[in-house]
């Protein structure tokens, strides 16, 4: 085999999903470097476990701003060490560090897993032409044939002096390739754009938007315009909701409100106000 023929068999082996093309690594360099942003670094790895647990052992020796991307995950987590796996370059996997810094009080670094999820969610609205909802606290849903389904989730980590923050988001799993019934992906719901280096550009530049609005206002979720926007998009609100606790704990309620903290309020049958600031929460149904 001649050294032109490796290289073939290497570009066609590169390639062999063309409904599913690598990440331009450069040409993001490029558009999200800039010297004068947020982002100071940005490694697009062809496979790893976790880009959390990467960037995390990493990050005491990294300015605010790396951003560490995967082709393919193959130890991906959510939220209670659930298991995140999809097949190659069929998503957006990635983990972002910011470090707020004394701007910030650290009593209100909890907002950066909701600020993430208004991120993504405005950032994909406007580059795939997709209403993407928020599931309190870090889910992402979109509509799949009428049926909300979670296309995308979030994980906020402390580390030393700072938080890093994993987005994973299903672009163009079919349904068959869906880990679960109750998964979706951008393609499912009719996305407009499902090219992945668009669509990482936005959320990017989103959350770059976000962050310094919330930092400069010294992490204030209501003068930032964080809490509202929250509120508004948040698709748990309004429903009849079961949060489970830890500790084995239970609540039932309607979910009224997402306080000036985060947590979540939920109102009893007997007429009694909870804020839930940990917790897995299920929709029941919509309250009418």
């Amino acid at each position: 085999m001649t050294p032109s023929d490796a290289s073939a068999g290497a570009s066609a082996g590169r390639w062999s999903n063309l409904d599913r093309p690598p990440l331009n690594a450069a040409a993001l360099q490029r558009a999200l470097v800039t010297g004068d942003g947020l982002w100071t670094s940005l490694e697009v790895v062809a496979a790893t476990g976790s880009t959390n647990t990467d960037l995390a052992a990493r990050a005491e020796g990294l300015p605010e701003g790396a951003v560490l991307v995967a082709e393919e995950q193959t130890a991906g987590r959510g939220r209670l060490d659930r298991s995140w796996v999809a097949p190659a370059r069929s998503g957006l996997f990635f983990s972002v560090l910011l470090k707020p810094g004394a701007a910030v009080p650290q009593e209100r670094w909890g907002w950066l897993t909701l600020l993430a999820g208004v991120a993504t969610a405005t950032g994909l609205s406007r580059a795939a032409g997709v209403d993407t909802g928020l599931k309190w606290p870090n889910d992402l849903l979109v509509t799949v044939d009428g049926e909300e389904r979670k296309t995308g989730g979030i994980l906020a980590e402390r580390v030393a002096d700072g938080v890093v923050i994993g987005i994973g988001l299903n672009v163009t799993l079919t349904e068959g390739e869906l880990p679960v019934p109750a998964a979706g992906s951008l393609a499912l719901a009719k996305a407009t754009v499902t090219d992945r280096d668009p669509l990482l550009r936005a959320v990017l530049r989103s959350l770059e938007q976000w962050y310094g609005n919330w930092r400069a206002a010294g992490g204030d979720p209501a003068s930032s315009g964080l809490q509202e926007t929250y509120a508004a998009g948040c698709a748990t609100l309004g429903r009849h909701v079961r949060a489970e606790l830890p500790g084995g704990r239970t609540l039932t309620g309607t979910a009224e409100a997402v306080d000036a903290d985060g947590r979540l309020v939920i109102r009893t049958a007997a007429d009694e106000h909870e804020a839930v600031g940990a917790g897995d929460v299920v929709h029941l149904r919509s309250v009418h």
